[in-house]
């Protein structure tokens, strides 16, 4: 009969420890998904104005006005490209367009944020779109409440 009673609750403590393996296992998978998300949520905007830059410093300024949406098929009517190269060209203030890091990204409705950090307190906050990816300058300092 001792025999018997040995193995009693065995099966309900690996069930237990199953449980508790499954339960801690699925909290840190949503923590490392959460934090996944929050550190790479905004990964295409970011990486669409680090192409806007690598095309600066490359010097290929139509291929960087393009990536603002504007191309001579369809220009851009308030932006016209001689107001682009005042602003991004060789004798704008971002001559050293290397010095430049991505300060801050924010979600901002439709699109992102980037204030963009040209060292020497000179800042530009850009404007990502999130469906097309085209820039622009940012229309408000930070997001606007509800949005």
């Amino acid at each position: 009969m001792a025999g018997y009673l040995a193995n009693y609750g065995v099966g309900e403590e690996q069930r237990e420890k199953t449980i508790k393996w499954l339960v801690v296992s699925g909290i840190v998978a949503l923590i490392a998904l959460g934090l996944l998300y929050f550190f790479f949520k905004n990964f295409r905007q970011e990486h669409q104005a680090r192409k806007f830059f690598e095309l600066l410093q490359q010097q290929n300024y139509k291929a960087a006005y393009e990536l603002w949406g504007c191309t001579a098929a369809k220009p851009c009517r308030d932006y016209p490209f001689e107001s682009f190269m005042q602003d991004w060209g060789p004798n704008s203030s971002h001559t050293d367009i290397g010095s430049y890091h991505i300060a801050k990204s924010r979600s901002c409705g439709s699109g992102v944020i980037l204030t963009v950090d040209f060292g020497k307190g000179k800042e530009e906050k850009l404007w990502v779109e999130r469906d097309d990816l085209t820039i622009g300058f940012s229309p408000w300092p930070g997001c606007p409440p509800g949005r």
